[in-house]
């Protein structure tokens, strides 16, 4: 049966299932080009960029990108899932090269955490404020696999004595976003080129043996949602 799977209703009558088609490849790499260049460009000059210039980066026509995202609410969640899926993927493949015997624990968690910079995860965070729908199923699950991913580089770091036990998921997740997010007044532009500078002196901090005693305890990602 063209366009279509043959299938028994309830009388034993055929009852035609429609296929959803598939999307064409051409169609999946200027969505993926759209939202690269929206997330450059959110970083470069705010969430509010005009449109136009997002498809004229991505080299699409602005047509294209009104029917892949009709509202701006639509491309911002795109942006902020792909980011979250990004950043995860960096932990999970961390993890897998300690596991392999490949990597040191602790330059595992380096790698992730220059990474997770180059990401631009901190410069993102205006967009996540009034109007932003933390909530929406398929951020939480991406975020789900975020968090459980870090929570096992760090564990494989810590069980290795490569990291100092007084500091959890939420202390590396907080220090990666703020040290990645320009100063009020500085575009990102004039901000880059010292954030890898200031995250290796955050590593250091992190590096077991300790050389202070924190005050507190360990953040872990539960602080992180009970105080947001």
């Amino acid at each position: 049966m063209s366009g279509a799977d043959g299938a028994r209703g309830a009388d034993g009558g055929a009852v035609a299932v429609r296929r959803v088609p598939r999307p064409r490849a051409d169609a999946l790499r200027n969505r993926e080009r759209l939202v690269t260049a929206a997330r450059e460009m959110f970083v470069e000059f705010g969430p509010l960029v005009p449109y136009d210039e997002i498809a004229r980066r991505a080299g699409v026509g602005n047509a294209t990108l009104y029917r892949n995202f009709p509202e701006r609410a639509d491309l911002v969640h795109e942006v902020v899932l792909s980011l979250t899926a990004r950043v995860a993927g960096l932990a999970e493949r961390g993890a897998e090269s300690v596991r392999a015997g490949g990597a040191d624990a602790f330059d595992a968690v380096r790698d992730f955490v220059h990474g997770a910079a180059d990401e631009r995860v901190g410069a993102l965070c205006p967009m996540l404020e009034a109007g932003f729908d933390h909530d929406h199923p398929d951020l939480v699950a991406e975020r789900g696999r975020l968090e459980e991913s870090v929570e096992d580089l760090l564990g494989l770091a810590r069980a290795a004595g490569r990291l100092r036990p007084d500091v959890g998921a939420g202390d590396l997740l907080v220090g990666v976003s703020q040290l990645t997010r320009p100063l009020p007044g500085t575009g990102c532009a004039a901000f880059a080129p010292f954030v890898h500078r200031h995250l290796q002196l955050f590593l250091d901090g992190l590096e077991a043996p300790a050389r202070s005693v924190l005050p507190g305890s360990a953040v872990t990602l539960e602080d992180l949602r009970r105080d947001a």
